[in-house]
């Protein structure tokens, strides 16, 4: 018997999955809660536009308890969130390109001046507009890498691809960057 004081161990990403192919919606809500930010961020950072991201988002959760049986409590569910978002974001991006919404006043910081924001505005905007330019696999490589913070191999597996695959997109990705935004960067 627990007391009122102790804590109950926190379920893990594949036993709230299990439970939610059992049909716990309770234990569906609570990855929801844990990853709804990490997908629309990642989404976002892809897509550039905030209600795109968000339908992608609830996509991907709609998608994920459609096919809970299916879950293998051996893979990482952070990685197999970020293949659904992926796979949705590409086909997303395939039908559309990115318009990306950001307003100037979202990036200030309190004690920026003016100056500091608009200058912060600019390299956003041409960071953004470069990695829109890149080819689709590269940006979610990029995005999942830079923005996620996932590791080569949960970027692999999230992307379906070999670790030295994920390496040549993201060199080519930089490469790529890199010239687009040299004449932003002074070189």
């Amino acid at each position: 018997m627990t007391t009122p004081h102790e804590r109950r161990p926190t379920p893990s990403d594949a036993e709230l999955m299990l439970a939610t192919a059992a049909g716990n919606m309770g234990a569906f809500e609570q990855l929801v809660f844990r990853y709804q930010a990490a997908a629309w961020n990642a989404a976002y950072r892809f897509l550039g536009d905030a209600a795109e991201a968000e339908d992608i988002a609830q996509q991907a959760f709609l998608n994920i308890l459609q096919a809970a049986e299916r879950y293998e409590p051996s893979a990482s569910f952070r990685t197999y969130l970020y293949r659904v978002v992926t796979r949705l974001c590409i086909d997303r991006s395939r039908k559309k390109q990115p318009v990306y919404t950001d307003d100037l006043s979202a990036r200030a910081t309190p004690g920026s001046s003016p100056a500091d924001a608009a200058e912060r505005g600019e390299r956003d905007d041409a960071v953004r507009a470069a990695l829109a330019r890149l080819p689709d696999r590269q940006r979610m490589a990029v995005v999942l890498r830079y923005y996620e913070g996932l590791s080569g191999p949960e970027i692999a597996a999230a992307m379906g691809a070999s670790v030295k695959a994920i390496e040549r997109l993201l060199a080519r990705a930089r490469s790529g960057l890199e010239q687009d935004l040299a004449d932003f960067l002074g070189k």
